[in-house]
């Protein structure tokens, strides 16, 4: 078909767009459009399947997508001719470049929409150091490395452009793979996370300026004024851009408001200006991406007009275009070219060159800065980290006829090796210690000796749809004022670390963990959860900290532990993984929510409390003057019951909350029914029943002075009694039950229908269809004693300057 004819002077014909189908005779994989679908389809499977493979070494997505390029090109499958011709034609090549090189330009102007060019002002004296250090030294390694490699292997390329390209490409540290990287490591917050990412940042806005000159003198022009031409204008676009663009970007982003989507048009105005930058910027010669990048950098990142950017961009230009990119590359990269000892020496001498100039010269200087050892080595490797940037540097150099096959697949396989080691080098050579907190972490529970002592809170929540109740039950849990107490409370958002290069974004909000609202240094009314907290927090008397805990959700269970071990919280409340619908029934949001309170539940730091959120206080914020709620305890007995009512004695004290405390009991013939048990159990729950007591005798003693108190106890001789006792009192707002509620009550009990062994058997019953309420259940787990080893507590995420108030 048209596809395979060939054009006067022996070059294959353009391909057309759209076949006709098989069944008209047509091969699909003549035409552009079906050949590009197939190529997308298979660099995303391989390069997704390598992601999951290298996972557990705790490698970044960009080492797969660099590898399944390569194994793509000719080094692996590509060395088949048959593979290549029809999956990768020649005839496909400009199509397929095309296709990646315009994902790569919107890749590049989120990377500027993510840079704060605010955040870099203020960067320190010893970030900055570290940055100019690991920029100078590899670049004037890299300048030696290239005189060696023009006496061997590159004889006949042009030399300053060279000079420059291998300085450039030694020099890199790869901003988005390090964040990565950082987060994963739960680095973002350690002395050693927020230097690196300092440094980095510094380090991504040089390397882009020496690209640019780079590129300026690998022009072909004759004359070598050409070069200081394309030079010139280039700083002049950045400097027109700089002058130009802010003042359009600040009006339409006062144009948009919070919590409202943004205009279609604008989302359109600014792509369309990405693309006319990136035009621009190739007309003068130097590259389209640098173009995009300035108007990335400078897009208002307060507001929602730059998440919204991110929302609608990025998914797309990721998941399908850039990893076109690196098949594009990778076509270009043969293994096969390195031959012989001579070949092999040299990429040993490039490794060693890139990794001696990144680690040594970050080492030195944090060492003069007064950095630990460790610290400094981790630096040094973190520093030295390579991604898609470097790769960038690479094709250029390839394309401009600066670096031969060679060349390229040395620097490649360099950029691969030094990304590849980073992870576990530094896992090896450093573990941060948790901080020991500043007193004896006493109080993990609120049932306690002293009940006026402080209350410490960590209320975890996945997004913006469990802020009313989470500030509703903080509200009612502050008690009455002026009895001596305090509550204080950590306000943990639980973020899923993807692979979305937007992770770097959460970098700043993880920086600044646990210090107060107004320490934040930023435009609060950007963000619709701070300015919740924020205002509660000055309605009421409660010291609220806003967390964020940025993992992958296989750990993160950890960062909760941690964070509540820090901060030396009595109770972590975890929302339930499903969330209520109209017609009242529960929905799973997600079951990964389910899996991270597992964990938390099996060895938690200190108490632990499950919210099955019906909208409490009717799903908006509700202020201490106008509650008016009914909470219900159901009492059987045991150590999580006598958890979950002395939280609601402590709720009871609230001026607005009537507090219903059930006591179930069995009668004399349910008593009588017993089992054989061993006498260590019956030592146990003779304990329990005595301390069940206790307690209920304390309580019944003060609730004589309070008249919002109510103490029932009803005897039940069978199950059914049971779940009409709970029916009769679930007409409230609030349930507190305990996780493993005991006694022959409990022992009786025979219902079926729960999936949810983290509710127990009360909580499932009352998120069941035998028991009808539109009640908010918050199902409570007492600490129960000194945590056992686990790797729940082996890795610390630890903050600098901690505020523990």
């Amino acid at each position: 078909m048209a596809g395979n004819t060939t054009a006067p002077g022996g070059c294959p014909a353009a391909m057309k767009a759209t076949s006709n189908g098989v069944f008209q005779g047509d091969n699909p994989l003549d035409f552009a459009l079906p050949l590009a679908i197939l190529q997308i389809c298979l660099v995303v499977l391989l390069t997704r399947l390598l992601g999951f493979a290298l996972r557990p070494l705790r490698q970044p997505r960009v080492i797969a997508e660099i590898v399944g390029g390569i194994l793509l090109g000719p080094s692996a499958l590509g060395r088949s001719q048959e593979f290549l011709h029809r999956v990768f034609p020649a005839r496909s090549l400009s199509v397929l470049d095309t296709l990646a090189n315009l994902g790569l330009l919107f890749f590049l102007f989120l990377v500027g929409l993510e840079l704060d060019l605010k955040s870099l002002r203020r960067t320190g004296k010893g970030a900055m150091a570290i940055a100019v250090a690991g920029i100078t030294l590899p670049f004037v390694l890299g300048i030696g490395t290239s005189y060696v490699l023009r006496s061997t292997i590159s004889k006949g390329v042009d030399g300053p452009p060279f000079l420059v390209f291998m300085g450039v490409a030694l020099s890199i540290t790869a901003f988005p793979v390090l964040a990565r990287i950082l987060a994963e490591l739960k680095l973002l917050t350690t002395n050693v996370g927020r230097m690196a990412m300092s440094a980095a940042a510094v380090n991504d806005i040089a390397a882009w300026i020496l690209l640019a000159l780079a590129i300026a003198l690998s022009g072909t022009g004759r004359s070598p004024l050409v070069s200081l031409w394309v030079f010139l204008c280039g700083a002049a676009f950045v400097l027109i851009s700089f002058f130009t663009f802010p003042p359009i970007f600040q009006w339409i982003s006062r144009r948009c408001s919070d919590g409202e989507p943004v205009s279609e048009l604008y989302i359109c105005a600014i792509l369309s200006t990405v693309l006319a930058a990136g035009f621009v910027t190739d007309l003068i010669g130097i590259h389209a991406l640098f173009g995009a990048f300035v108007v990335g950098v400078l897009v208002p990142k307060e507001g929602p007009l730059a998440g919204a950017l991110v929302e609608k961009v990025e998914d797309l230009v990721s998941g399908l275009f850039l990893p076109l990119y690196f098949v594009s590359s990778g076509l270009k990269t043969n293994i096969a070219t390195i031959k012989g000892a001579q070949s092999w020496g040299l990429l040993v001498l490039v490794v060693f060159t890139a990794c001696f100039g990144k680690i040594i010269g970050t080492i030195s200087v944090a060492l003069c800065f007064k950095m630990p050892l460790q610290e400094s080595i981790a630096l040094g490797f973190l520093m030295n980290t390579k991604g898609l940037v470097e790769l960038i540097v690479l094709n250029i150099g390839k394309d401009r006829k600066v670096l031969n096959d060679q060349t390229f697949a040395i620097l490649v396989l360099m950029a691969i090796i030094t990304t590849f080691i980073t992870t576990p080098i530094v896992m090896a050579v450093y573990k941060p210690a948790k901080r020991k907190s500043k007193s004896e972490y006493i109080n993990r529970t609120i049932e306690r000796d002293e009940p006026n002592s402080e209350l410490r809170i960590l209320a975890c929540f996945h997004s913006v749809n469990n802020i009313p109740s989470i500030l509703n039950l903080i509200e009612v849990s502050r008690g009455r004022e002026g009895r001596g107490r305090r509550l204080c409370v950590y306000a943990m958002h639980l973020m899923e670390l993807t692979e979305r290069s937007s992770a770097i974004v959460m970098v700043n909000r993880a920086r600044k963990n646990g210090l107060p609202f107004w320490n934040k240094g930023g435009k609060s009314d950007s963000d619709q959860i701070i300015v919740a907290f924020e205002a509660f927090q000055q309605l009421s008397r409660v010291s609220i900290r806003p967390m964020t805990a940025i993992s992958p959700f296989s750990d993160m269970h950890e960062d909760v532990c941690n964070s509540a071990e820090r901060k030396r919280a009595a109770i972590i409340i975890l929302p339930f993984h499903k969330h209520q619908r109209f017609d009242g029934s529960l929905e799973t949001t997600r079951t990964d929510f389910r899996w991270v309170n597992q964990k938390v539940l099996e060895q938690p730091p200190c108490s632990v409390g499950i919210l099955v959120d019906r909208g409490l206080g009717g799903g908006s914020h509700i202020c201490a003057s106008n509650i008016s709620s009914t909470i219900t305890v159901f009492f059987f007995g045991g150590c999580d019951d006598r958890e979950a009512l002395a939280y609601g004695r402590r709720m009871a004290e609230h001026p607005g909350i009537t507090l219903n405390i059930i006591r179930i009991l069995p009668s004399s013939d349910m008593a009588t029914e017993s089992t054989v048990i061993d006498m260590h159990s019956k030592d146990d729950t003779n304990t329990s029943t005595l301390m069940d007591q206790k307690v209920l005798m304390e309580f019944n003693a003060k609730k004589i002075d309070d008249e919002s108190i109510r103490y029932e106890e009803r005897t039940v001789n069978k199950y059914n009694e049971t779940i009409e006792v709970i029916r009769e009192f679930s007409k409230c707002n609030l349930i507190l039950v305990g996780r493993a509620p005991e006694g022959k009550v409990i022992e009786s009990f025979h219902f079926k229908g729960g999936d949810c062994p983290e509710l127990g058997p009360i909580g499932n019953l009352l998120t069941s269809s035998e028991v009808s309420t539109s009640a908010s259940i918050l199902v409570v787990q007492q600490f129960r004693g000194p945590l056992l080893p686990s790797s729940s507590t082996s890795t610390a995420m630890v903050l600098p300057e901690e505020v523990t108030e």
